[in-house]
């Protein structure tokens, strides 16, 4: 006998406006649950699409450890203790970071952080002092350390940089407040990045381009007579992720046919630069 009310054809689930009751009258709800009302909240206008990419952007993050978004050691730029300032300028003009690891022996012994403004200002008035006159203590998280609470770290403590040590105490890496906030609001452009607006390929020598991998893999082939295969993905950062089976990370390679691809600029969404040198 009927109760009077329309059967529901999917009993098994709730309109969204049960589920926001669910959580906020403080029901256990999963992420899941959670992002699944968000997105629907997306598509009925009542949130823009940038809000919903920070949200979860912000709910990554809370997942994520340093080790997910570090710089590896390797590709650390780095300064010896014992240099004098006057014979460092040419390394810090070049890359014009703010915040350079000082080493002592090697690249896993970090022994503190020179600021580029502490050169500047010291090294006016005697340029005979040496790094570790001036640098200062360095912050050290270790590889397990939650991305969430790095960035609360970062922000009472008011430091922008960590170097990321192993189980054995040896530097693995750093870590910027840049890094961190990146997974949340996206890539952070600032003066010295390289333009990916301006064109799709500028070359830089002979055999070395730079190219934006939203390049048109049909434009790329035309540009170099290449013929790389576009049949499931249209742009360049879509075949090498496709290629690779996994979103890289920066000074990442991968060879095909005649090109040598380096990543410089990607994040955990998707691939935005890559440095091209020809056999």
């Amino acid at each position: 006998m009927s109760d009077g009310n329309p059967p529901s054809s999917q009993p098994h689930q709730r309109s969204l406006l049960e589920r926001i009751s669910h959580f906020l009258t403080g029901e256990p709800q999963d992420q899941q649950d959670l992002l699944e009302i968000l997105r629907e909240s997306q598509e009925k206008h009542l949130l823009d699409s940038d809000a919903l990419n920070m949200i979860e952007g912000v709910m990554q993050v809370s997942e994520m450890r340093v080790r997910d978004i570090m710089i590896p050691r390797s590709q650390m730029v780095v300064v010896p203790k014992d240099a004098e300032l006057e014979t460092i300028f040419p390394l810090v003009v070049e890359f014009a970071h703010s915040r350079f690891p000082v080493i002592e022996e090697d690249r896993s012994k970090v022994v503190g952080i020179l600021l580029a403004k502490d050169l500047l200002a010291h090294a006016l008035r005697d340029k005979t002092l040496k790094v570790q006159d001036i640098m200062r203590p360095a912050s050290v998280v270790p590889e397990s350390k939650r991305l969430n609470v790095l960035l609360k770290e970062f922000r009472t403590e008011r430091n922008h940089m960590a170097i990321v040590v192993d189980e054995y105490g040896n530097a693995a890496g750093l870590v910027t407040i840049e890094d961190v906030l990146e997974q949340i609001v996206g890539k952070i452009e600032d003066e010295h990045d390289e333009d990916e607006t301006k064109e799709y390929i500028s070359q830089r020598s002979e055999r070395e381009f730079i190219v934006n991998a939203l390049t048109p893999i049909e434009e790329f082939n035309d540009y170099f007579s290449a013929d790389l295969e576009d049949d499931d993905c249209d742009t360049l950062g879509g075949l090498i992720v496709q290629r690779l089976e996994h979103f890289p990370k920066r000074g990442e390679k991968l060879e095909l046919d005649d090109f040598c691809f380096e990543v410089v600029r990607a994040d955990n969404r998707r691939v935005h630069l890559l440095k091209l040198k020809i056999k």
